[in-house]
């Protein structure tokens, strides 16, 4: 085992994917010479030659654009977008091209392709340089969506995304890049498959899901929940489409209660989904209704105001208590 920051975890199954198969080519901005803004392709052109890690020019569509074309030829292109606000203008590459060629296509071509995007808050960016475009990408029948949470998951499921024949959107918390964690370098593509979430922690009183950097803060609430005399169950969603219901299902049937966080905005956001599923497959099982704990509808806030915007540990705490009929922030509107 190696202790690893999570950016220098991505950096290690990036290289063990290249090493694999000749065929992984990186296109990104800045990629190569400078290892990008948070230096996660540090060393690869180096090590891998300039015909391997493309610095590209400042045009997303066209990075996307001839990513496809590569991965039409066979070839599995991992594409950087330097910042998720940059992502807007290679959006219609990716749903329109991306998404549906192999659907178009009857299944004879496949879409080996993944596009990585740095996103969510809590760097104390400008503007475009911290949103949250997930449900945009889960609402697009045709992409995968994933995002890892753990410098361990990190290593593992880039190189699963890597792999697949399916085009994947791996979406990376920024925030988490310089935390540390075990990896084991051996582990190669064996693991949790890229489509299941895992059980963090175990928990009888209530199920608190999240996903990316928020898995952290939700761990962390738990563990002060467990001070009130509150078990929570917190559960790692890692991939957003297609999402793994069954996990979420079988905890939910067991604690009664629902509680999704996530960063981004609240309307027709992956905790509404998830909410109105569960309550679909669990009704008679649930004993208060699910809860939401997200960013409010609104772009992100500058960076003095982003803390109050993104949920943190007191929020899911509030939501727990809510989801546990306990005194909370909405007591007094709901008398």
């Amino acid at each position: 085992m190696s202790t690893l920051t999570f950016g220098k975890a991505l950096n290690a199954g990036l290289r063990q994917s290249m090493e694999a198969d000749a065929k992984v080519v990186l296109m990104g901005e800045d990629i190569g010479q400078l290892g990008g803004v948070f230096r996660i392709t540090d060393g690869l052109q180096k090590d891998f030659g300039q015909h391997r890690v493309i610095d590209t020019p400042l045009a997303e569509s066209g990075i996307v654009g001839t990513a496809v074309g590569m991965a039409y030829r066979g070839f599995r292109p991992v594409v950087e977008i330097q910042f998720d606000g940059f992502v807007y203008p290679a959006f219609d590459q990716i749903v329109s091209q991306v998404a549906k060629l192999h659907f178009r296509t009857h299944g004879q071509v496949s879409m080996p392709l993944t596009i990585r995007i740095p996103f969510g808050g809590g760097i104390g960016s400008p503007e475009h340089h911290s949103e949250s475009p997930e449900a945009y990408f889960a609402h697009t029948a045709g992409l995968r969506v994933v995002v890892p949470s753990t410098p361990q998951d990190a290593y593992v499921m880039l190189q699963q995304a890597i792999a697949c024949d399916d085009p994947v959107v791996f979406f990376e918390p920024k925030r988490r890049y310089h935390e540390r964690g075990e990896v084991d370098l051996d582990a190669g593509v064996t693991g949790p498959g890229l489509d299941r979430a895992v059980v963090r922690r175990a928990g009888s009183d209530v199920t608190l899901v999240a996903y990316g950097a928020l898995v952290k803060t939700a761990l962390d609430a738990a563990t002060a929940a467990e001070d009130e005399g509150i078990s929570v169950e917190v559960i790692d969603l890692r991939s957003l489409s297609p999402v793994d219901y069954a996990t979420v299902e079988a905890s939910v049937k067991r604690t009664g209660r629902l509680v999704v966080t996530h960063e981004a905005a609240q309307t027709l956001g992956l905790g509404a989904e998830i909410a109105a599923s569960i309550t679909e497959r669990c009704f008679y099982h649930l004993e208060h209704a699910p809860v939401r704990v997200t960013g409010f509808d609104i772009p992100y806030p500058y960076s003095k105001l982003e803390m109050h915007h993104v949920p943190d540990l007191d929020r899911i705490l509030d939501g727990v208590d809510r989801a546990m009929d306990r005194p909370n922030s909405l007591s007094s509107l709901e008398g």
